[in-house]
């Protein structure tokens, strides 16, 4: 069974950092492409960045391009998204996602549990 826990989000202020978290199990990241969704409250949920598997290219919304780096540790198979220069419009509830994760031949897409930012002085 594939698994992902996003962990990492909290209360800053703005202009502070957080990194995030997503930790898979059941299945190798390094084989698929991979995201991160927010969703803030009352609003639709939302791309944030994605990375490649293969040429390992990486992709931002505008609003957080500078500011958001996305990165996998494969050693740990854990996704990552490093966050500088926080804004309060940055808070939401984040989301890992992986589509087509496989384990064995069992594949779907899958949802971390959530993590929430709130950017806030």
């Amino acid at each position: 069974e594939v698994q992902l826990q996003a962990s990492g989000g909290g209360l800053v202020q703005p202009g502070g950092s957080l990194r995030l978290s997503c930790a898979a199990s059941g299945s190798t990241l390094d084989f698929y492409h991979v995201s991160w969704f927010r969703q803030a409250p009352g609003k639709e949920r939302e791309g944030v960045s994605c990375i490649n598997n293969g040429d390992k290219r990486t992709y931002y919304k505008d609003s957080v391009k500078g500011r958001f780096t996305i990165s996998r540790d494969n050693a740990k198979n854990t996704l990552y998204l490093q966050m500088s220069s926080l804004k309060p419009e940055d808070t939401a509830t984040y989301y890992c996602y992986g589509p087509g994760l496989c384990s064995g031949s069992v594949c779907g897409n899958y949802w971390g549990q959530g993590t929430q930012v709130t950017v806030s002085s």
